[in-house]
């Protein structure tokens, strides 16, 4: 399908600032499976910016502003085409996965940092659903279940900061929790992972023309001999209606938007995303 999808973020400041410095990671990738026909990034106040890939791959667009604002509002448009086709794994053993080789080349996504590093609790039944499982795939696919099972979407229940184990603590969280547990289970058990940042559209079955409350969204995807992907939170796995902007090892790596400013203070924030499906 054809999408069209408008994401605004806005700020108000108490007093206003005198500069702020910012780096916007809301473009969506062409890939084989999504080609981004258009795509645009307007920032108000009018900023300097340049545009740049950074070292995973994600576009981004870095903006400063130096006047002094009361506000400051980014919104990114793209329209994308998607036709994704479930990738099926190659069928790596465990022994495959120990080959210093293919560790040396994803050691990086193999760290389990302390976002995604599990709990005690969590990692001895990340133990045991991988010595039941006959491979790899079969643990991901049995961990993301899993996972899904034992945590509550609940919106609100988490912020940006908040680590892989808070969230198991209070079996709550949001989609970015979600994946955040589900790679340290991943890479605990020596399965390289990562983390897939982008939007989502919430129907199941879009409607042509009709604009919808989107959601920026967060997946993942785990090596064997390609990368495989898996959506934790509605336990599924990614189809059309999922539209990739970047990947990472952790949500850090991928933030929509991160910036500093002097001056006043944030007296509000606001997001939005739209989805429209054209075709």
């Amino acid at each position: 399908m054809q999408m069209r999808i408008s994401h605004r973020t806005g700020f108000t400041y108490v007093d206003g600032v005198n500069a702020s410095y910012n780096e916007a990671r809301m473009t969506p990738l062409t890939l084989p499976e999504q080609y981004v026909l258009h795509s645009r990034i307007d920032v108000t106040p009018n900023p300097w910016t340049y545009t740049y890939s950074d070292y995973w791959g994600t576009q981004v667009t870095a903006f400063e502003v130096h006047e002094l604002h009361q506000d400051l509002t980014v919104t990114s448009t793209s329209t994308v085409d998607v036709g994704r086709r479930p990738v099926e794994p190659a069928g790596l053993s465990w022994a495959d996965l120990r080959d210093p080789v293919l560790v040396d080349r994803h050691v990086e996504l193999l760290d389990l940092g302390p976002r995604v590093v599990p709990p005690d609790s969590l990692a001895a039944r990340t133990r045991e659903i991988a010595a039941a499982a006959g491979s790899p795939s079969v643990f991901a696919r049995d961990l993301c279940g899993f996972v899904h099972a034992e945590i509550e979407y609940v919106t609100g229940a988490t912020l940006v900061e908040t680590t892989a184990a808070d969230a198991w603590e209070s079996r709550t969280g949001v989609c970015q929790d979600i994946a955040h547990l589900v790679l340290g289970g991943l890479r605990a058990a020596g399965v390289p992972a990562r983390y897939v940042s982008g939007y989502l559209h919430p129907s199941e079955e879009p409607e042509v023309g009709e604009t919808v409350a989107g959601e920026s969204h967060a997946w993942i995807e785990w090596f064997d001999g390609d990368w495989v992907g898996y959506d934790p939170t509605n336990d599924i796995v990614p189809g059309d209606r999922h539209v990739v902007v970047g990947r990472g090892r952790a949500y850090d790596d991928i933030a929509p938007l991160r910036g500093i400013f002097s001056g006043s203070v944030t007296a509000d924030m606001s997001a939005e995303v739209h989805v429209t499906r054209l075709t």
